[in-house]
């Protein structure tokens, strides 16, 4: 698939394969070459395969922007390491992603899911009793009826012929069994059938099993040729008509092949489409077919696009897949400060390039490290500063985790990804990742502290404290005197669980997690969250996890932490409206459901006042 619609292919007037760097270095100064620098910038067709191979893009995009200096200064900075280093990009088939955009998976990995769709049995032994035993069993239904309307016109070579056809559907079909089970009414008409052609009578028990065979048939599907009759057999061909999933993954895997196997997907939609005329043409498969949801899941989670359109999508399904995603958000949202767009698409690919020294790229050294090169500095004055930009991502990701998950807290994996964004950002702000404790002393960590701090003067005298039973004047008392044995004995306490330890203890650990508001107090109170639907709304979403088909009781206790912190910080008219709202949906519950949620229920009618 050749995707440059017109423009001059990606390796045109690009140094070739198995230059020197020095020689690569040098060619890419030239007019020449730094006209093709400019067009890669343009087309974002170019690999950063390692931070450092931005370098001459950026040496080109100075001066284009009229900044020859500054470019001249960044090339005679680079030029003593031109013959160790390859500065320059890549060539590349496709642009590089928008700065904005992430993926689950990529391409290769959903080519990968795809290509292991086998059939399913249970589906296939389904399409073959639909094809090949209704069919037989018409037929042998037909058989019994001419009989019993009139015994002499059906002659005994009939009998045989439906005979040997099951024997060779039998031989040639053995993906669903029932025909086999001695009980049903198909086995006992080719039973009778069986006695009939080797011209014996049938015994009074067997042709009272067939008559009641016959009759039950007739009752449950209609005469065959009736109206009822044909409509089910047109409805259960019209099913097992149906492209297989297995195929139609096929049909997407095919369309995923031209793809850059590394990367995301760029349009789910297209990708996932009906079978078009085309493809019906040299599939087989009929014209217009949907793609399964199944199908479609695999694809979805490796489209790529902004968060906000992932989450539209359905392809961030929880809160720990969002942390996953975190990681990579990052380098394209500490490019979306610069205001140019080719620049900006850049210093995202920078960012996001791999580094064997520092493999983790929020590491904060290795952040440290790009933003401190030549090549970054020199286009710096074009950006925000830095700063705030990562200010701007913590509070992005923060607000999305909880706007989206309002009854998962911050799984531990994104509070480590917004700890280093903190630091970064150049907050006071210590953020607690699990365990909760060291290991070796069973010392809360002073992160826990915090975090405890910042609950007791967020919640202070509201629902949370009176709902939970916390006195969060002690609290405080506890984190200013930095008594970090102190916190461990009172999470202990509260779980009725003295001497157990807060490292390893999930009564104990839970009772943390609930002091400090599962980290949120201090989202809120230090980096500024603020959800744009309202307090009341996270509450109401945090019920709706709570009583959620298929729950456990973790996830029941979590969302209800969440959904009392939400609520905890509505207006008093909105809390009332909430909990008015909770309790008609829990009347609606059934009864297992309102079981588990009547006790908590009880307990935030006490607290709301």
């Amino acid at each position: 698939m050749n995707e440059n619609n017109g423009q001059q292919p990606p390796t045109a007037g690009f140094p070739s394969a198995g230059l020197s760097d020095a020689d690569v270095f040098a060619h890419c100064l030239t007019d020449d070459g730094l006209a093709r620098l400019e067009s890669l910038l343009d087309s974002g067709r170019y690999e950063v395969r390692a931070p450092e191979q931005a370098a001459l893009l950026c040496v080109a995009w100075l001066r284009r922007a009229g900044a020859g200096d500054a470019a001249a200064v960044l090339v005679e900075e680079l030029r003593p390491f031109a013959s160790e280093v390859r500065f320059a990009p890549y060539p590349a088939e496709r642009p590089v992603p928008a700065p904005d955009a992430v993926h689950r998976l990529t391409v290769g990995e959903a080519a990968g899911a795809l290509a292991r769709r086998g059939p399913r049995p249970a589906v296939e032994a389904q399409r073959e009793a639909l094809t090949v035993w209704r069919p037989f069993e018409d037929a042998l239904l037909g058989h019994w009826l001419r009989v019993e309307a009139d015994p002499a016109s059906v002659t005994r070579e009939e009998g045989a012929a439906l005979l040997a056809r099951y024997r060779e559907l039998a031989a040639a079909h053995t993906r669903c069994t029932g025909h086999l089970n001695p009980k049903s009414n198909a086995a006992a008409l080719r039973h009778g059938l069986e006695e009939t052609v080797a011209g014996r009578e049938l015994s009074p028990r067997l042709a009272g099993r067939v008559r009641h065979a016959v009759a039950s048939m007739v009752a449950r599907r209609g005469l065959p040729g009736s109206a009822e009759h044909t409509r089910l057999r047109r409805e259960q061909a019209r099913q097992a008509a149906l492209p297989a999933h297995h195929h139609l993954a096929a049909l997407v895997l095919h369309r995923l092949a031209p793809l850059d196997v590394g990367r995301g997907a760029p349009d789910a939609e297209a990708l996932t489409g009906p079978v078009t005329a085309e493809e019906a043409q040299h599939t087989g498969l009929p014209a217009g077919t949907a793609v399964p949801a199944s199908v479609r899941a695999a694809v979805v989670a490796a489209s790529g696009a902004p968060l906000e359109t992932l989450l539209e999508l359905g392809a961030v399904p929880s809160a720990e897949v969002l942390a996953e995603l975190a990681a990579r958000l990052i380098p394209g949202h500490t490019a979306l400060g610069y205001a140019d767009e080719s620049l900006r698409r850049l210093m995202a690919a920078l960012y996001g390039a791999p580094t064997q020294r520092y493999p983790l790229w929020w590491n904060r050294e290795h952040h440290a490290r790009i933003s401190g090169s030549p090549w970054v500095r020199a286009v710096a004055p074009w950006g925000d500063d830095p700063v705030d930009q990562a200010r701007s991502t913590l509070r992005m990701l923060a607000e999305v985790c909880v706007r989206a998950f309002p009854g998962s807290g911050p799984p531990n994996l994104l509070v480590l990804v917004l700890a280093a964004l903190v630091r970064q950002a150049e907050l006071p702000v210590r953020l607690a990742a699990e365990p909760f404790a060291d290991a070796y002393s069973g010392m809360a960590t002073p992160e826990v502290l915090a975090a405890a701090q910042a609950a007791a003067e967020l919640l202070h005298g509201t629902v949370y404290e009176r709902y939970h039973g916390i006195d969060y004047a002690a609290v405080r008392d506890l984190v200013v005197a930095g008594d970090r044995y102190g916190f461990v004995r009172l999470c202990a306490a509260r779980a009725g669980q003295p001497g157990l330890s807060l490292a390893t203890d999930p009564a104990v650990m839970e009772q943390a997690r609930i002091l400090t508001a599962s980290l949120l107090a201090a989202l809120v109170r230090d980096v500024g969250i603020s959800p744009r639907d309202g307090w009341d709304d996270l509450a109401r979403g945090a019920f709706t996890a709570a009583v959620r088909r298929g729950a456990t009781d973790r996830d029941v206790a979590s969302a209800w932490r969440q959904l009392v912190f939400h609520l905890s910080l509505c207006a008093a008219d909105e809390q009332a409206r909430v909990l008015a709202w909770i309790e008609d949906r829990a009347a609606r519950l059934p009864a297992r459901a309102a079981k588990r949620v009547a006790g908590p229920l009880a307990r935030l009618r006490v607290a709301v006042p």
